[in-house]
Order: C-alpha cells, then structure tokens, then sequence
C-alpha cells in the first residue's frame, strides 16, 4: 500500500480538495445544512481561518489558514468527515472494508492538501475554488453557484460580482497548469 507524505507546517495556508465516495453523488448540495453544521462545529474545536470554499456536489475545495503553532488539519477534516457522515444516512452498498471500519460509505478516505507557498500561488487557488462551479458545468457564471465563499469575497469588495466572466474570456487558467506544448 502507498504511503502518503503530508506536508505539515504549523501556522500554514492550506489548499485542500475532499470528494465523495461516489462522484455521481449530488449528496454535499442536498445536505448543505448538516455539511454546514458539522464545519462550524469543528471550527469551533479546532478554530481555523476559512480564506475560500466552494461545495460541489460530489466535492469541496477550501482554503484554510491553521492559527500559528497548530499543523493538525487532519484532524479537523477526520472530524468534519465524521460529523458530517453522522448526520445522513449510510450508502446501502458499502464494501466489506468499509463496513469492518465502521464507515458509511459517503467520502473517501484520502484528500488532496497543497501547502501555499507564496501570494501568487494563494491568488490562485483562490480563483480555482471559486470558478470551479463553472468549470464542472454546475453554473454560468460564478455568481451564480450559491454554496461559494465568492459572495462573501464580493461583499468584502475584494471581488467584483462579475468576476469569472472577463477572466474566462481571457483564457485565465484558474490555477491550473498550462498544459500546452
């Protein structure tokens, strides 16, 4: 079995991305609220700093900013995962490994975590948790997709309301490699 290396910097700016167990799932939007609930109540815990987060579906991308001295952003995921996983029902298909663990069969086990390393590279996993609905077809336009941290980012004056919209037309990448020759 691999053995996954995490990179653990207390105090760090952390980009993650967790999906369903089942990518076909509309599960995370049709249980917002327990989604919600189990966030906040991990927050309160384990408090972080929520910098972006954008709910699809089947999976979510954040941002976190853990406070200084503090690296354990697996714990909070693990209980978040759990919180959440508590308040729905379990999948009826579950594998026997799933089942022996005790789990419900709704995430997968891993998640992908990205250490930020500089203002540039914050700029723009920001940008690709917010135009992430888009780019899976879930919305037009990013003011669109309600389940964002962009409309808190417009609020704050940080982001225009039609952002997305000239950067798209751009080409912008939204944090994604430029996968040409």
């Amino acid at each position: 079995m691999p053995r996954y290396l995490r990179h653990f910097a207390p105090g760090g700016t952390y980009f993650f991305t967790l999906a369903l167990e089942d990518r076909t799932s509309g599960l995370l939007v049709r249980e917002i609220e327990a989604l919600r609930a189990a966030y906040a109540a991990v927050q309160r815990r384990h408090p972080f700093e929520t910098i972006a987060i954008c709910v699809l579906p089947d999976h979510l991308h954040a941002l976190w900013k853990l406070p200084e001295g503090d690296q354990d952003f697996p714990l909070r995921w693990q209980q978040i995962k759990h919180g959440f996983s508590h308040s729905v029902p379990a999948v009826e298909s579950r594998r026997l490994s799933q089942v022996s663990r005790r789990e419900k069969g709704i995430w997968q086990r891993r998640f992908w975590e990205h250490l930020i390393r500089s203002e540039e590279d914050l700029r723009r996993h920001v940008d690709y948790v917010h135009f992430n609905p888009v780019k899976h077809g879930h919305a037009r336009r990013v003011q669109d997709w309600p389940f964002s941290s962009f409309h808190r980012w417009v609020e704050r004056g940080d982001l225009p309301v039609e952002w997305g919209l000239v950067e798209a037309a751009e080409g912008g990448s939204f944090g994604e490699r430029d996968r040409s020759p």
